[in-house]
């Protein structure tokens, strides 16, 4: 009797190693073919025509010419003011036009053809407001969308109309409506109102 039951427990335990070791090893396999999410990258931006405005923070090179080299803000005026030349309205142009300015002033008796180079270290920022639980501004990250504003806002309250969003773009003062999704793109300076849901 004695050895039937040890024949029986010897049985049961190798069964059961058995078992243990083909669930981890299929388990192993399991994780090891899935990867990771891999992390959105933030993709610069190559846009020639984004327009510059109040807010944004540029890089401006002089090529040859360290000390005229620099981080500039666009002020509220719109100017943006530089070593020699003092000030150059830089809103409502693209940065392409910009170099172009900027180099035509320079050309004015201060350099013999610069050369010049600009990129956006910073853009302005977007505002929302309306049913979120944290409205306000925040800074603009390129690539941005709707979703990725509100979630920035802390989500929408119990209130919101989760299915549209209106939008104020380049300082206008009309609303557009647009889908409360990924495919409405968000630009520096935007205004989004998230309206209220009508029960």
């Amino acid at each position: 009797m004695n050895r039937m039951v040890l024949f029986c427990r010897t049985i049961w335990l190798a069964l059961s190693l058995s078992l243990v070791l083909t669930t981890a090893t299929a388990w192993s396999q399991t994780t090891a073919s899935v990867a990771p999410p891999s992390a959105p990258t933030a993709s610069p931006v190559t846009d020639a025509s984004y327009v510059l405005g109040v807010g944004d923070k540029l890089h401006v090179t002089i090529f040859g010419e360290p000390d005229l080299t620099g981080d500039f803000d666009v002020g509220d005026g719109g100017y943006l003011r530089l070593p020699l030349i003092k000030q150059i309205k830089a809103a409502g142009l693209t940065i392409g036009q910009l170099e172009t300015q900027i180099s035509a002033q320079l050309s004015k008796g201060y350099l013999k053809d610069p050369r010049v180079s600009i990129e956006v270290t910073n853009y302005r920022p977007f505002y929302i407001i309306g049913e979120v639980n944290k409205p306000g501004e925040y800074a603009y990250v390129n690539g941005m969308n709707v979703l990725t504003a509100v979630a920035l806002a802390g989500g929408y309250t119990y209130r919101a109309d989760d299915s549209d969003v209106y939008i104020r773009r380049k300082g206008g003062t009309k609303e557009q409506s647009a889908p409360a999704d990924q495919t409405t793109k968000i630009e520096p300076g935007d205004i989004i109102r998230v309206g209220e849901r009508f029960f």
